[in-house]
């Protein structure tokens, strides 16, 4: 019996790999983005808060479902607790105090939702007056490694300093699950410097659980990660400010079948991108013996869904030196550029072979992968041109190339597959 149960897994395994090498853009059976997912959140009457949850977490709690919860100012998981969250359970963070929860360093969350009972953060504020950044977010700090200097690092969040460090050398390290899980209105702008995120991971390990997440209206990056090792899936970031996915500062990352939805009048005036992948802010500030960020994104979705306006809205990606990163088997829809280099990316074979895109259909986009040095760009030009990397230029409407792209019904972003172009024939 044990023998069949293998086989059988080997099997799903296989076939959702084999899926994945022939299908471009987010893929499923069936929509996964069905039943979970709310795309008009500040039209739902969620119940008013029946418990405060404020100062510290010190010890093991539990979140119910038949309550809802108002979070206070900042919340700190400490001393090693586990925060478990039951599904469909409803958490607001308080606008006026700035909500905020912080799973510290050797602490955990436990949001395990369900498909049809997820778990959701969310604005204080009545349904006319929700706006991107009514509350802080939610921080996980772990013990996995960085690139910075030293190993260890705080986040520019105003943090008590007692708590505010990760970093390490587990990278097998265990900050929770977090599964089934909206996170919405979140984001606040400490300062012009300081930006609070929909979700924070900052050297989270490999062993932490991390899908079916979307996070929407945020109000800087949707999922940001400080170095650390994760595999991320089914992720969705819809009508962010700033950056859908930014990972910065050695971050080892897999990201799969996850989708960026953007809207050019939700985007910050210094230009917002689907991915910002950077191994350092500094040069400086980091061990240059460490690995450099390197993000494998497989069965991507980038769309932006006013077609014929740009807007604030950037290229689709934004590659910084000495970083790694994989498109594969991925769609990407109305981005002016597609790909944008950083202007010290060298154009010999060695700094142009850490940036690969294969598999991928590039619709609507105007200009390629291009450098911020313009001396460079023929150089790339000509990189990027080979067939073994099979880059389909395309120019048809979102109507044409994914299942049902109107996000005022129930969003479909799967490809169509009988599109000669979408299905790689």
């Amino acid at each position: 019996m044990k023998t069949k149960i293998h086989i059988i897994i080997i099997t799903l395994f296989s076939t959702f790999f084999l899926q994945a090498q022939q299908q471009k853009g987010i893929i499923g059976a069936s929509n996964w983005m069905n039943n979970w997912t709310n795309f008009k959140p500040a039209a739902v009457e969620y119940n008013e808060a029946t418990n405060i949850i404020a100062g510290t977490i010190d010890k093991d709690t539990k979140l119910t479902k038949r309550n809802t919860y108002q979070l206070v100012g900042v919340v700190y998981v400490t001393n090693n607790a586990v925060l478990t969250i039951e599904p469909g359970t409803v958490i607001r963070g308080d606008d006026k105090t700035c909500g905020t929860l912080v799973i510290t360093n050797g602490a955990k969350i436990i949001a395990e939702g369900l498909e049809t009972d997820p778990i959701i953060f969310t604005s204080n504020k009545e349904t006319t007056e929700r706006r991107p950044g009514d509350w802080g977010g939610i921080i996980i700090m772990g013990k996995a490694p960085i690139s910075k200097l030293g190993g260890i690092a705080t986040l520019p969040f105003n943090l008590d300093e007692m708590v505010n460090h990760y970093g390490g050398q587990d990278a097998e390290d265990n900050s929770g699950i977090l599964k089934y899980v909206r996170i919405e209105f979140s984001g606040r702008k400490l300062s012009a410097l300081k930006e609070l995120n929909g979700l924070s991971l900052a050297g989270v390990g490999r062993k932490t659980v991390l899908n079916n997440i979307q996070i929407s209206y945020s109000n800087d990056d949707s999922f940001e990660c400080y170095g650390g090792d994760l595999n991320l899936n089914n992720l969705i970031s819809y009508r962010t400010t700033d950056d859908d996915f930014d990972f910065t500062q050695g971050a080892q990352i897999n990201i799969i079948n996850s989708i960026a939805i953007r809207h050019p009048f939700s985007s910050d005036i210094s230009g917002s991108r689907c991915f910002e992948v950077d191994s350092y802010d500094k040069i400086e500030n980091t061990d240059m013996t460490k690995k450099m960020t390197k993000i494998n994104a497989s069965n991507i979705t980038l769309v932006n869904l006013e077609e014929n306006n740009q807007g604030l809205v950037r290229e689709s990606a934004h590659i910084g030196e000495n970083t790694f990163f994989n498109l594969t088997n991925s769609v990407v829809s109305g981005f002016t550029p597609f790909i944008l280099l950083n202007g010290n990316i060298g154009t010999d074979n060695e700094n142009l072979s850490k940036v690969t895109v294969k598999n991928v259909i590039v619709n609507n986009c105007n200009g390629e992968i291009m450098s911020e040095s313009s001396s460079n760009n023929t150089a790339i030009k000509n990189w990027y041109s080979n067939p073994e990397f099979a880059i389909e230029t395309t120019k048809i409407k979102s109507s044409e190339l994914f299942l049902t792209p109107n996000i005022k019904g129930n969003p479909d972003f799967r490809i169509k597959l009988n599109n000669t172009v979408a299905s790689g024939k």
